[in-house]
Protein backbone atom coordinates (compact mmCIF):
# COMPACT_ATOMS: atom_id res chain seq x y z
CA UNK A 1 0.00 0.00 0.00
CA UNK A 2 1.50 3.33 -1.09
CA UNK A 3 1.46 5.95 1.77
CA UNK A 4 0.31 9.66 1.40
CA UNK A 5 4.02 10.80 1.63
CA UNK A 6 4.74 9.07 -1.00
CA UNK A 7 2.19 10.22 -3.87
CA UNK A 8 2.49 13.25 -5.63
CA UNK A 9 0.68 16.72 -4.16
CA UNK A 10 -2.33 16.61 -6.67
CA UNK A 11 -2.94 12.83 -5.44
CA UNK A 12 -3.29 13.34 -1.81
CA UNK A 13 -5.67 15.28 0.25
CA UNK A 14 -4.23 19.33 1.21
CA UNK A 15 -1.25 18.67 3.88
CA UNK A 16 -1.33 20.79 7.14
CA UNK A 17 2.09 19.79 8.85
CA UNK A 18 1.98 21.72 12.54
CA UNK A 19 4.68 23.04 14.44
CA UNK A 20 4.87 21.36 18.15
CA UNK A 21 7.55 23.33 19.82
CA UNK A 22 8.84 23.24 23.18
CA UNK A 23 6.13 24.09 26.18
CA UNK A 24 3.34 23.90 23.71
CA UNK A 25 -0.47 23.73 25.05
CA UNK A 26 -2.19 20.24 23.97
CA UNK A 27 -5.26 21.30 23.47
CA UNK A 28 -4.28 23.55 21.04
CA UNK A 29 -1.74 21.46 18.99
CA UNK A 30 -5.07 19.29 19.00
CA UNK A 31 -7.16 21.09 17.17
CA UNK A 32 -5.75 21.35 13.76
CA UNK A 33 -5.85 17.21 13.97
CA UNK A 34 -9.75 17.39 15.58
CA UNK A 35 -11.01 20.01 12.79
CA UNK A 36 -9.16 19.11 9.56
CA UNK A 37 -9.34 15.81 10.59
CA UNK A 38 -13.23 15.23 10.54
CA UNK A 39 -13.27 17.43 7.28
CA UNK A 40 -14.52 14.88 4.51
CA UNK A 41 -16.28 15.12 0.54
CA UNK A 42 -19.22 13.79 -0.39
CA UNK A 43 -17.69 10.15 -0.63
CA UNK A 44 -16.17 10.02 2.39
CA UNK A 45 -12.75 10.44 2.02
CA UNK A 46 -10.27 12.99 3.81
CA UNK A 47 -9.80 16.40 2.42
CA UNK A 48 -6.96 17.04 4.40
CA UNK A 49 -3.61 15.16 5.90
CA UNK A 50 -2.96 16.05 9.35
CA UNK A 51 1.09 15.62 10.08
CA UNK A 52 2.92 16.85 13.30
CA UNK A 53 6.78 17.72 13.06
CA UNK A 54 9.29 18.93 15.78
CA UNK A 55 12.59 20.78 15.68
CA UNK A 56 13.64 17.43 16.02
CA UNK A 57 12.14 13.86 15.94
CA UNK A 58 11.28 12.21 19.39
CA UNK A 59 9.63 13.70 22.66
CA UNK A 60 8.34 17.17 22.97
CA UNK A 61 7.89 18.95 26.58
CA UNK A 62 4.54 20.60 26.63
CA UNK A 63 2.92 23.16 29.40
CA UNK A 64 1.52 19.87 30.96
CA UNK A 65 3.04 17.06 32.93
CA UNK A 66 3.62 14.63 29.86
CA UNK A 67 5.14 15.14 26.76
CA UNK A 68 4.09 14.81 23.22
CA UNK A 69 6.22 12.00 20.59
CA UNK A 70 6.90 13.55 17.23
CA UNK A 71 7.98 11.24 14.57
CA UNK A 72 9.18 13.88 12.17
CA UNK A 73 11.48 16.60 12.16
CA UNK A 74 11.63 20.11 10.35
CA UNK A 75 12.26 18.90 7.18
CA UNK A 76 8.47 17.93 7.04
CA UNK A 77 7.31 21.60 6.64
CA UNK A 78 9.07 21.65 3.08
CA UNK A 79 5.73 19.73 2.32
CA UNK A 80 2.92 21.00 3.42
CA UNK A 81 0.16 23.01 2.05
CA UNK A 82 -0.62 24.60 5.37
CA UNK A 83 1.76 25.15 8.36
CA UNK A 84 -0.09 25.68 11.77
CA UNK A 85 2.12 26.99 14.50
CA UNK A 86 0.08 26.55 17.91
CA UNK A 87 0.79 28.25 21.07
CA UNK A 88 3.81 27.97 23.12
CA UNK A 89 4.76 28.77 26.52
CA UNK A 90 8.44 28.49 26.09
CA UNK A 91 9.38 30.83 23.12
CA UNK A 92 12.01 32.11 24.24
CA UNK A 93 13.96 34.83 22.69
CA UNK A 94 11.57 35.03 20.43
CA UNK A 95 8.44 36.35 22.91
CA UNK A 96 11.11 38.03 24.87
CA UNK A 97 12.90 39.73 21.66
CA UNK A 98 11.13 39.08 18.97
CA UNK A 99 13.65 36.99 17.38
CA UNK A 100 13.90 33.61 16.15
CA UNK A 101 16.57 30.67 17.28
CA UNK A 102 18.64 29.20 14.75
CA UNK A 103 16.90 26.00 15.05
CA UNK A 104 13.61 27.86 14.61
CA UNK A 105 15.41 29.80 11.63
CA UNK A 106 16.50 26.62 9.71
CA UNK A 107 12.96 24.64 10.55
CA UNK A 108 11.50 27.38 9.33
CA UNK A 109 13.19 27.45 6.20
CA UNK A 110 12.17 24.35 4.88
CA UNK A 111 8.73 26.18 4.39
CA UNK A 112 8.26 27.11 0.92
CA UNK A 113 6.91 30.04 -0.65
CA UNK A 114 3.29 30.05 -1.01
CA UNK A 115 2.45 27.70 1.77
CA UNK A 116 -0.45 28.81 3.56
CA UNK A 117 0.66 29.80 7.22
CA UNK A 118 -1.66 29.98 10.64
CA UNK A 119 -1.06 30.76 14.04
CA UNK A 120 -3.42 29.76 17.59
CA UNK A 121 -3.06 32.32 19.95
CA UNK A 122 1.05 32.81 21.02
CA UNK A 123 2.07 30.86 17.75
CA UNK A 124 1.78 34.31 16.67
CA UNK A 125 4.76 35.06 17.70
CA UNK A 126 6.49 32.61 15.90
CA UNK A 127 5.03 33.99 12.67
CA UNK A 128 5.88 37.72 13.31
CA UNK A 129 10.18 36.88 14.20
CA UNK A 130 10.22 35.15 11.01
CA UNK A 131 8.55 38.34 9.00
CA UNK A 132 5.75 36.36 7.44
CA UNK A 133 3.10 39.24 9.33
CA UNK A 134 5.01 41.93 8.57
CA UNK A 135 2.15 44.97 7.31
CA UNK A 136 -0.19 42.29 7.32
CA UNK A 137 -3.40 42.43 9.66
CA UNK A 138 -3.46 39.63 12.85
CA UNK A 139 -4.32 38.97 16.20
CA UNK A 140 -3.19 36.98 19.40
CA UNK A 141 -4.52 36.81 22.67
CA UNK A 142 -5.82 39.68 24.20
CA UNK A 143 -3.79 39.65 27.29
CA UNK A 144 -0.54 39.38 24.82
CA UNK A 145 -1.72 41.89 22.52
CA UNK A 146 0.16 44.76 23.60
CA UNK A 147 3.16 43.33 24.15
CA UNK A 148 3.13 41.36 20.56
CA UNK A 149 2.16 45.07 19.19
CA UNK A 150 5.21 46.82 21.09
CA UNK A 151 7.62 44.09 19.77
CA UNK A 152 6.45 44.18 16.21
CA UNK A 153 5.14 47.22 15.91
CA UNK A 154 5.30 46.25 11.63
CA UNK A 155 2.24 44.23 12.60
CA UNK A 156 -1.12 45.38 12.12
CA UNK A 157 -2.68 44.05 15.66
CA UNK A 158 -6.08 43.80 15.97
CA UNK A 159 -6.20 43.07 19.62
CA UNK A 160 -10.47 42.73 19.40
CA UNK A 161 -11.31 39.92 17.18
CA UNK A 162 -11.33 36.30 16.78
CA UNK A 163 -9.02 35.30 14.19
CA UNK A 164 -7.74 37.33 11.16
CA UNK A 165 -7.66 35.84 7.39
CA UNK A 166 -4.94 37.82 5.38
CA UNK A 167 -5.67 35.45 2.42
CA UNK A 168 -2.15 33.18 2.73
CA UNK A 169 -1.49 34.10 6.41
CA UNK A 170 -3.81 33.37 9.36
CA UNK A 171 -4.26 33.93 12.59
CA UNK A 172 -6.16 33.46 15.86
CA UNK A 173 -6.33 34.87 19.24
CA UNK A 174 -6.38 32.56 22.11
CA UNK A 175 -7.57 28.86 22.75
CA UNK A 176 -10.87 28.23 21.52
CA UNK A 177 -10.86 30.67 19.05
CA UNK A 178 -7.94 28.55 16.74
CA UNK A 179 -11.00 26.13 16.35
CA UNK A 180 -13.11 28.93 15.07
CA UNK A 181 -10.36 30.07 12.90
CA UNK A 182 -9.54 26.05 11.58
CA UNK A 183 -13.51 25.74 10.81
CA UNK A 184 -13.22 28.87 8.81
CA UNK A 185 -10.51 27.28 7.02
CA UNK A 186 -12.56 24.22 6.08
CA UNK A 187 -15.74 26.64 4.68
CA UNK A 188 -12.96 28.67 3.03
CA UNK A 189 -11.69 25.85 1.40
CA UNK A 190 -14.86 23.65 1.02
CA UNK A 191 -17.61 25.51 1.72
CA UNK A 192 -20.09 25.97 4.98
CA UNK A 193 -21.89 22.49 4.11
CA UNK A 194 -18.65 20.89 5.16
CA UNK A 195 -17.60 23.32 7.79
CA UNK A 196 -21.01 22.86 9.38
CA UNK A 197 -20.76 18.89 9.07
CA UNK A 198 -17.59 19.05 11.03
CA UNK A 199 -18.75 21.50 13.68
CA UNK A 200 -21.82 19.12 14.38
CA UNK A 201 -19.40 16.30 14.27
CA UNK A 202 -16.68 17.85 17.08
CA UNK A 203 -20.07 19.46 18.67
CA UNK A 204 -19.18 23.00 18.48
CA UNK A 205 -20.64 26.17 16.98
CA UNK A 206 -20.50 25.83 13.39
CA UNK A 207 -19.63 29.82 12.77
CA UNK A 208 -18.27 32.58 14.45
CA UNK A 209 -17.32 35.74 12.26
CA UNK A 210 -13.64 36.39 13.02
CA UNK A 211 -14.72 40.10 13.53
CA UNK A 212 -16.48 38.96 16.74
CA UNK A 213 -14.99 40.24 19.87
CA UNK A 214 -12.69 38.63 22.39
CA UNK A 215 -15.36 39.60 25.06
CA UNK A 216 -12.39 41.41 26.89
CA UNK A 217 -13.37 42.63 29.95
CA UNK A 218 -16.86 41.79 29.66
CA UNK A 219 -19.00 40.40 32.47
CA UNK A 220 -20.51 37.47 32.10
CA UNK A 221 -24.69 37.95 32.21
CA UNK A 222 -25.69 36.89 35.73
CA UNK A 223 -27.64 33.45 35.76
CA UNK A 224 -30.52 35.37 36.90
CA UNK A 225 -30.52 38.27 33.99
CA UNK A 226 -32.56 37.44 31.31
CA UNK A 227 -30.48 36.41 28.03
CA UNK A 228 -31.00 37.39 24.14
CA UNK A 229 -31.28 33.79 23.61
CA UNK A 230 -35.07 33.65 22.35
CA UNK A 231 -34.87 36.77 20.43
CA UNK A 232 -31.95 34.99 18.40
CA UNK A 233 -33.95 31.87 17.85
CA UNK A 234 -36.76 33.95 16.73
CA UNK A 235 -35.09 36.17 14.17
CA UNK A 236 -33.36 33.19 12.70
CA UNK A 237 -36.87 31.84 11.61
CA UNK A 238 -37.64 34.96 9.95
CA UNK A 239 -34.29 36.24 7.94
CA UNK A 240 -36.33 36.72 4.90
CA UNK A 241 -38.69 39.35 6.64
CA UNK A 242 -37.86 42.68 7.96
CA UNK A 243 -36.77 42.61 11.71
CA UNK A 244 -37.27 45.95 13.64
CA UNK A 245 -34.98 46.35 16.62
CA UNK A 246 -38.27 46.74 18.71
CA UNK A 247 -39.55 43.20 17.62
CA UNK A 248 -36.48 41.58 19.04
CA UNK A 249 -36.85 43.69 21.98
CA UNK A 250 -40.41 42.23 22.63
CA UNK A 251 -39.44 38.68 22.36
CA UNK A 252 -37.39 39.27 25.56
CA UNK A 253 -39.94 41.72 27.14
CA UNK A 254 -36.65 44.68 27.46
CA UNK A 255 -36.69 47.72 26.07
CA UNK A 256 -35.14 48.74 23.27
CA UNK A 257 -31.79 50.25 24.53
CA UNK A 258 -31.56 47.44 27.48
CA UNK A 259 -31.89 44.94 25.04
CA UNK A 260 -29.53 46.31 22.61
CA UNK A 261 -27.34 46.61 25.41
CA UNK A 262 -27.50 42.91 26.62
CA UNK A 263 -27.35 41.49 22.70
CA UNK A 264 -23.93 43.11 22.66
CA UNK A 265 -22.58 42.12 25.95
CA UNK A 266 -23.31 38.58 24.79
CA UNK A 267 -22.41 38.07 21.31
CA UNK A 268 -20.02 41.04 21.12
CA UNK A 269 -22.12 42.38 18.17
CA UNK A 270 -25.03 44.93 17.44
CA UNK A 271 -28.20 43.23 16.39
CA UNK A 272 -27.88 44.60 13.36
CA UNK A 273 -24.43 43.63 12.97
CA UNK A 274 -25.34 39.57 13.82
CA UNK A 275 -28.31 39.74 11.44
CA UNK A 276 -26.25 40.56 8.32
CA UNK A 277 -24.19 37.72 9.56
CA UNK A 278 -26.69 35.76 9.59
CA UNK A 279 -27.88 36.72 5.92
CA UNK A 280 -24.87 35.88 4.47
CA UNK A 281 -24.28 32.93 6.26
CA UNK A 282 -27.37 31.70 4.89
CA UNK A 283 -27.25 33.51 1.45
CA UNK A 284 -23.95 31.57 1.12
CA UNK A 285 -25.64 27.88 1.99
CA UNK A 286 -28.37 28.72 -0.91
CA UNK A 287 -25.44 30.11 -2.97
CA UNK A 288 -23.77 26.31 -2.49
CA UNK A 289 -26.45 24.15 -2.28
CA UNK A 290 -28.58 25.43 -5.14
CA UNK A 291 -28.83 26.86 -8.50
CA UNK A 292 -31.73 30.04 -7.25
CA UNK A 293 -31.09 33.14 -9.15
CA UNK A 294 -29.77 35.77 -7.28
CA UNK A 295 -32.94 37.70 -6.81
CA UNK A 296 -34.33 34.96 -5.22
CA UNK A 297 -31.27 34.40 -2.74
CA UNK A 298 -31.78 38.16 -2.34
CA UNK A 299 -35.51 37.63 -0.98
CA UNK A 300 -34.79 34.16 0.90
CA UNK A 301 -31.90 35.62 2.87
CA UNK A 302 -33.65 39.00 3.60
CA UNK A 303 -31.26 41.03 1.94
CA UNK A 304 -34.33 42.46 -0.61
CA UNK A 305 -32.52 42.45 -3.94
CA UNK A 306 -29.40 41.11 -5.63
CA UNK A 307 -27.45 44.42 -5.47
CA UNK A 308 -28.03 44.71 -1.74
CA UNK A 309 -26.80 40.46 -1.39
CA UNK A 310 -23.41 41.74 -3.85
CA UNK A 311 -22.76 44.39 -1.43
CA UNK A 312 -23.05 42.30 1.42
CA UNK A 313 -21.90 39.17 0.37
CA UNK A 314 -18.95 40.78 -0.77
CA UNK A 315 -17.64 42.74 2.00
CA UNK A 316 -17.69 39.67 4.13
CA UNK A 317 -16.61 36.74 1.73
CA UNK A 318 -14.18 38.83 -0.83
CA UNK A 319 -15.87 37.84 -3.56
CA UNK A 320 -19.16 38.51 -5.59
CA UNK A 321 -22.01 36.39 -5.18
CA UNK A 322 -21.68 34.59 -8.95
CA UNK A 323 -18.08 34.02 -8.20
CA UNK A 324 -18.62 32.62 -4.87
CA UNK A 325 -21.41 30.09 -6.03
CA UNK A 326 -18.67 29.08 -9.31
CA UNK A 327 -16.56 28.30 -6.78
CA UNK A 328 -18.05 25.75 -4.27
CA UNK A 329 -20.38 24.33 -7.18
CA UNK A 330 -17.75 23.96 -9.72
CA UNK A 331 -15.82 21.76 -7.09
CA UNK A 332 -12.47 24.11 -7.41
CA UNK A 333 -12.33 25.07 -3.31
CA UNK A 334 -9.65 23.03 -2.66
CA UNK A 335 -6.45 23.84 0.04
CA UNK A 336 -5.28 27.56 -0.18
CA UNK A 337 -6.98 28.01 -3.58
CA UNK A 338 -11.23 28.65 -2.18
CA UNK A 339 -12.95 31.44 -1.87
CA UNK A 340 -10.88 33.71 0.52
CA UNK A 341 -13.49 35.26 3.01
CA UNK A 342 -11.78 37.82 4.78
CA UNK A 343 -14.25 37.83 7.89
CA UNK A 344 -12.30 40.45 9.61
CA UNK A 345 -14.16 43.65 10.02
CA UNK A 346 -14.17 45.78 13.16
CA UNK A 347 -17.01 45.54 14.83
Amino acid sequence: MTSSAALPPQDRPHRVVVLALTGLLPFELGIPHRIFGRAHDPAGRPLYEILTCGLAPGPVPTDADFAIDVAHGPQLLATADTVVVPASYELGPVYDEGRLTPELAAALAHVRPGTRLVSICTGGYVLAAAGYLDGRRATTHWASAGHFQRLFPAVLVDPDVLYTDDGDVLTSAGVAAGIDLCLHIVRRDHGAAVANDVARRTVVPPHREGGQAQFIERPVPRPQVASTTAARAWVLDRLHEPVRLTDLARQEAMSVRTFTRRFREESGVSPGQWIVMQRVERARQLLERTELPMEQVARETGFGNAQSLRKHVRAALGVSPTAYRRTFRSGGAGGAGGAKGRETAAI
